[in-house]
C-alpha cells in the first residue's frame, strides 16, 4: 500500500514535503536523543541469561566495567567505546520501564 505524502503550504507559500509535526518513528530513531519531539535516552537495562548456569542477570546496555555472571564468575558482557558487547551464547531481554 503506497503512503501518500501531502504537502502543507508554509508561512511564505512554499508547500513543505514532510510532516514537522509527525515525524516517522525512523526519523526519530535516528536524531540525537535531545533533539526528538520527546526527549528519550538510547540506553536501557536488560536481563542477560547465563549460557552456563542459566541465571539471570540485570545489565546496563552501555556498561562501563565488566560483568560477571553471579552464580559461575563467566564474563557476561565486556565495555566498549558506547554499547556493552555480549559474550556469544548469552541471550537478552530488553526490561520495560
Amino acid at each position: 500500500m503506497a503512503k501518500h505524502v501531502e504537502t502543507k503550504k508554509s508561512a511564505r507559500g512554499r508547500r513543505l514535503a514532510k510532516d514537522l509535526l509527525y515525524p516517522t518513528q525512523e526519523e526519530e530513531k535516528r536524531r540525537h536523543k535531545k533533539k526528538r519531539l520527546v526527549q528519550c535516552p538510547n540506553s536501557y537495562f536488560m536481563d542477560v541469561k547465563c549460557p552456563g548456569c542459566y541465571k539471570i542477570t540485570t545489565v546496563f546496555s552501555h556498561a562501563q566495567t565488566v560483568v560477571l555472571c553471579v552464580g559461575c564468575s563467566t564474563v557476561l558482557c565486556q565495555p566498549t567505546g558506547g554499547k556493552a558487547r555480549l559474550t556469544e551464547g548469552c541471550s537478552f531481554r530488553r526490561k520495560q520501564h
